[in-house]
């Protein structure tokens, strides 16, 4: 089971049993692949961006922890030890990456579903196998959730720039194949809008200081020979007010109640240029980035990293560019408040504002789930 089709980047390669992730530090000049064997391992991928991405995080996590499964068959402890074991381990694996909303969700499903599996089982390795399928299951929808959003995505973007024949879109940090498993979300409207025939030109920030923009989705869209730019993070409002750019979309590692969004830092600047220079801005994201929790995205957590990836080139990586003892301030998101986001793009459509212009996500998502339950 691979987590998409043989002519597409793979961030994740996966069979039962067995995990690979594409250590996306290296890229774009070398392609590696690291053999993840258990949950302390997917730890240390997640938490040193070997893997990045909110849907990526998620589903690698999730793996890491049932290719651990995979080899226990010698565990000798009861259905509930079996469940507190797989429990203990998902919530270590949330602590990686704390501000990905996608992957303290995907915790919290998979927990539901080994303590479900545990009431009714009567041997240990009946709940790890219960494990292994959810965590299976989520890879294969995560590409299927990926490719409606493009698709939605691409339909009102264009829906809304009728009098355009050709659109140019530009988007902040990596979003696509490699952050997802696969597809992309932002990177798949701008994908899905290439297929369609209607895309000019594709502009791709660096995204400082981890070049993820330089590095990952400018070496996607080659890939993918799709027409794109490359630009500084700084150079995004000049060329905004050139009027080469018709939209802006992003992605999102949490979603508040309210539309507020966390995204790689950066994105409210772009959102901020965005609505002087009147460009359309879009939060491209599964409904499992939303958290219905928050009221707001002041109660959204922002990680902050470590001061190397400023202080040294290549995002950390490389040698040091900045003089020694200078402090440094490297949150690695920032949240991009509501009346700034033009429409929220999900795999069950777009969210929009009412009349009050603000979002009601609670009832869309409440709305989707009760048409998807029907």
């Amino acid at each position: 089971m691979g987590s998409q089709d043989d002519t597409s980047l793979q961030s994740i390669r996966y069979h039962r049993g067995s995990l690979h992730l594409l250590d996306q530090r290296k890229l774009p000049l070398d392609t590696i692949y690291l053999e993840i064997r258990d949950a302390a391992e997917g730890w240390d991928a997640i938490r040193e961006m070997v893997v990045r991405g909110a849907p990526a995080i998620a589903i690698a996590a999730a793996l890491s922890l049932a290719v651990e499964a995979s080899k226990l068959e010698g565990f000798s402890g009861t259905p509930e030890d079996a469940a507190s074991f797989l429990k203990k381990k998902l919530e270590y694996l949330v602590s990686s990456r704390p501000t990905a909303v996608n992957l303290s969700d995907a915790a919290t499903k998979l927990t539901e579903i080994v303590m479900n599996s545990a009431a009714t089982a009567t041997e240990a390795n009946q709940v790890f196998q219960a494990y292994i399928e959810a965590a299976e299951i989520m890879l294969e929808d995560d590409v299927a959730s990926n490719k409606a959003i493009g698709s939605y995505g691409s339909s009102f973007i264009q829906n809304q720039k009728k009098d355009l024949k050709k659109l140019s879109v530009l988007t902040h940090c990596n979003t696509g194949s490699l952050a997802t498993a696969g597809y992309g979300t932002a990177l798949g409207v701008i994908r899905a809008l290439h297929a369609d025939g209607v895309l000019e030109s594709a502009y791709c920030t660096e995204t400082r200081p981890f070049n993820q923009g330089s590095r990952l989705t400018a070496f996607e869209l080659v890939h993918e020979k799709i027409p794109a730019t490359l630009i500084a993070d700084s150079a995004a409002a000049a060329l905004m007010k050139t009027g080469r750019v018709h939209a802006v979309v992003v992605g999102a590692d949490r979603v508040a109640a309210n539309g507020d969004t966390a995204n790689k830092i950066g994105t409210y600047s772009l959102a901020l240029s965005a609505k002087h220079h009147g460009v359309l801005f879009y939060v491209a994201a599964p409904l499992t980035s939303v958290d219905l929790s928050l009221s707001s995205g002041d109660e959204i957590v922002i990680e902050e990293r470590s001061p190397k990836e400023l202080l040294n080139a290549r995002g950390g990586l490389g040698e040091q560019v900045a003089a020694s003892g200078i402090s440094v301030w490297n949150p690695a998101f920032d949240v991009t408040p509501a009346n700034l986001i033009s429409g929220i793009i999900t795999e069950r459509g777009v969210i929009t504002k009412n009349g009050d212009d603000m979002f009601d996500i609670k009832g869309f998502v409440h709305k989707t789930m009760t048409m998807s339950i029907n």
